[in-house]
C-alpha cells in the first residue's frame, strides 16, 4: 500500500530534508504548515504536496487535519527548535512542544480506531530532556532530567508518546541530537558560525560574538537523521531510539575547524566572548549512544570536519551567489 504521509514543521530544515526524501519513495505527501504563506512556499518547493495550515496549540485544526488527510503515518516535526527562545517564552513552549503532540497522538489514535487500521507517529524529541546527565554518553534508559523549558516540554510530550505506546499504538520517539546542514535558520550557532567564518574570511566582517564555546555537543548531518526517522517508523515495532553520532566536539571546536576550512589561522581573534549569551542553564556534555539505531542498520554518513566544511562552502557559495 502506499504510504500517506503527513509532516507536520514542513518548512523546517528536518520538514524539507524529510518531505524530498518521502516523495522520492512514493509516498502521498501531506505538509503541515504554520501560516498560508508557508503552505504556499511548501507548494512552490514542492508541486506535488497538499499543503495545510494548522498548529500544535490548536486541538480543533488537528483533530480535522488528521480526520481529512487519514495518514498511515505522521512524522511531528512541528513547532519552535530553539532552546533559547525556550526561555523567552516557556508558556508557549509548553503548550506548543508538550501539549501538541498529544493533540496529534489523540487525534492519530481516534483515526485508527475509527479505520479499523493503524496510523504511524513518528514524534521527534530531542536530547535536551537529558539536561547535564551525569551519564556520557547517554542511551535510551539514561535517566531524563531536562534543565530547559524546551527540554522539560520534550520530556513531557517523549512521555507521553510512550504512554500512548502502551495503549497499543505504533508511537516511536526518535531523540535527536545537534544536527546541522545549510538549511539551518541563521540563528542558531553552527550556521552563524559557518556564515560569519565565510564573511570574516572575504573581509565582509571582522568578528564574530559568541557565549560559551566549552560546551560540547554530538553534531550530526541533518539529512543523516531524517533518514534515521524513517527507518524506526518503519520497523515492526516502536519504541525510543537515540539518534546521534556518538562523538563529540565543544562549540570551540566547531569554530576553530571552520575557520580552518576558510583558511583563516588567526582565528581566536576574531572571537568576542559575550557573558550576556550565556544560557540560563546549559548542559555542558550531550553525547549520544546511537547502538540501537546502528543495530537496524543506520550510520551516520557525514563526519564532523566534513559537516563543518559542508557548511562552510554552502556560505561561501552563498555570498558568490549575492544572497544577504
Amino acid at each position: 500500500m502506499r504510504e500517506r504521509s503527513l509532516v507536520t514543521g514542513a518548512n523546517g530544515q528536518d520538514g524539507v530534508y524529510l518531505v524530498e526524501k518521502l516523495l522520492a519513495a512514493g509516498d502521498e505527501v501531506h505538509g503541515m504548515c504554520h501560516s498560508a504563506d508557508g503552505a504556499r512556499r511548501l507548494i512552490e518547493h514542492f508541486p506535488t504536496v497538499s499543503a495545510h495550515v494548522a498548529t500544535l496549540e490548536d486541538a480543533k485544526g488537528i483533530r480535522d487535519l488528521i480526520d481529512e488527510t487519514e495518514p498511515t503515518r505522521v512524522f511531528n516535526l512541528a513547532g519552535n527548535t530553539s532552546v533559547a527562545r525556550s526561555w523567552e517564552e516557556p508558556a508557549e513552549t509548553a503548550d506548543v512542544l508538550g501539549v501538541g503532540p498529544i493533540r496529534l497522538l489523540e487525534a492519530s489514535w481516534k483515526l485508527s480506531q475509527r479505520l479499523g487500521r493503524g496510523v504511524r507517529m513518528l514524534q521527534a524529541s530531542s536530547a535536551e530532556i537529558f539536561g547535564d546527565a551525569s551519564e556520557v554518553p547517554q542511551n535510551e534508559n539514561t535517566p531524563r532530567r531536562p534543565v530547559t523549558p524546551y527540554g522539560a516540554a520534550k520530556d513531557f510530550a517523549h512521555e507521553m508518546a510512550g504512554v500512548y505506546r502502551a495503549r497499543g499504538m505504533f508511537v516511536s520517539s526518535a531523540v535527536l541530537y545537534n544536527h546541522e546542514s545549510p538549511r539551518r535558520p541563521e540563528t542558531f550557532v553552527a550556521r552563524k558560525i559557518a556564515k560569519a567564518v565565510a564573511r570574516i574570511s572575504l573581509g565582509l566582517q571582522d568578528t564574530i560574538t559568541l557565549g560559551n564555546i566549552d560546551v560540547h555537543r554530538d553534531w550530526g548531518y541533518a539529512p543523516d537523521y531524517v533518514d534515521a526517522m524513517i527507518r524506526i517508523v518503519s520497523q515492526p515495532e516502536s519504541g525510543d531510539f537515540i539518534v546521534a553520532t556518538g562523538v563529540s566536539h565543544s562549540v570551540r571546536e566547531f569554530v576553530a575547524e571552520a575557520f580552518s576550512v576558510a583558511g583563516v589561522s588567526d582565528w581566536q581573534d576574531r572571537v568576542i566572548i559575550d557573558p550576556g549569551l550565556y544560557r540560563p542553564a546549559d548542559p555542558q556534555q550531550l553525547v549520544g549512544d546511537p547502538s540501537k539505531l546502528r543495530s537496524i542498520g543506520w550510520e551516520p554518513s557525514v563526519s564532523f570536519h566534513e559537516l563543518v566544511g559542508i557548511m562552510v562552502a554552502a556560505e561561501f557559495d552563498g555570498i558568490a551567489a549575492g544572497r544577504p
